[in-house]
């Protein structure tokens, strides 16, 4: 019922004068919206209480312009083929058009761009309004997760990012897979959707009792997320025009290096604590 239900799926929503809708650029204004909610809940409790209203909404305008631009200049430095062509005309990557003029919408996005991107937003808000870092990076590793699940069902529903094929001796994934050109694949967005959003959640969630020092929630965040990004890609179909590096995916090398600097970021900020 599930393959049937989702072969059958259409990726646009509805049309809006004549511009085709996809249910993946609803779940990522949900995304983007959600994580502002978590947010200001979040800002209510005392480890946050010093961050006013005003100043969140204002962080949000950059934090999630550095996380659209990044992620789609991510993906086109990273992963796109055509990568050459946009740096030699860099205003096409964010045309919506075809070269025939019709709206196809804007595909590709790297979170790990999007991470970067996130970064220098905050950095200049915090510059201009002379405001905590850690402290707002804090805030943010606890509304990121539950949000970002929203992109990765997204990705689900626009039949894209999909897995590696589920091997025929797997008796409990048969039951679970979806059928994509012809093949039985791993839900990969679903299980990314679920270790990256709602697991990382959990765990930064609980670390909020134990680490108490501005920069520890972000680390951890960064610890987690690439821990749980590097299993979840084993049932992720490699970008066709990436491929394999040995054993590894373009995903994992980089997760790899988001573990390393979350491991940094923890053992920085808590050798300033400790000073203090």
């Amino acid at each position: 019922m599930l393959n049937q239900w989702y072969l059958s799926f259409d990726p646009v929503a509805f049309s809006l004068f004549g511009l085709k809708i996809h249910w993946y650029g609803i779940a990522y204004i949900i995304a983007l919206l959600g994580a502002f909610v978590i947010a200001s809940y979040f800002r209510k409790q005392q480890r946050f209480s010093s961050i006013s209203e005003k100043n969140l909404e204002r962080f949000f305008l950059y934090a999630e312009l550095g996380v659209i631009l990044g992620a789609r200049i991510g993906y086109v430095l990273i992963y796109s083929p055509s990568r050459w062509d946009y740096l030699l005309a860099p205003w096409e990557i964010f045309n919506p058009f075809d070269q025939q003029g019709n709206f196809v919408g804007i595909s590709g996005m790297s979170f790990h761009g999007g991470i970067i991107g996130f970064l220098l937003g905050s950095y200049l808000f915090c510059k201009r309004y002379k405001q905590n870092l850690w402290l707002y990076l804090d805030l943010l590793a606890l509304s990121i997760p539950l949000a970002y699940t929203f992109g990765r069902i997204g990705n689900f529903l626009n039949h894209e990012l999909y897995g590696r094929i589920i091997p025929q001796d797997s008796t409990l994934w048969q039951h679970f897979g979806i059928f994509i050109n012809g093949a039985l694949r791993y839900p990969s967005q679903l299980i990314e959707g679920f270790l990256e959003g709602i697991v990382v959640f959990f765990i930064v969630w609980i670390a909020k009792k134990f680490v108490k020092f501005d920069g520890g929630l972000i680390a951890i965040y960064a610890i987690s997320y690439a821990l749980m990004r590097f299993i979840a890609e084993f049932y992720r179909e490699p970008d066709i025009q990436m491929g394999l590096y040995g054993i590894f995916s373009m995903g994992q090398i980089l997760s790899i290096l988001m573990l390393f600097g979350g491991i940094w970021i923890l053992a920085s900020q808590f050798g300033s604590k400790e000073k203090a």
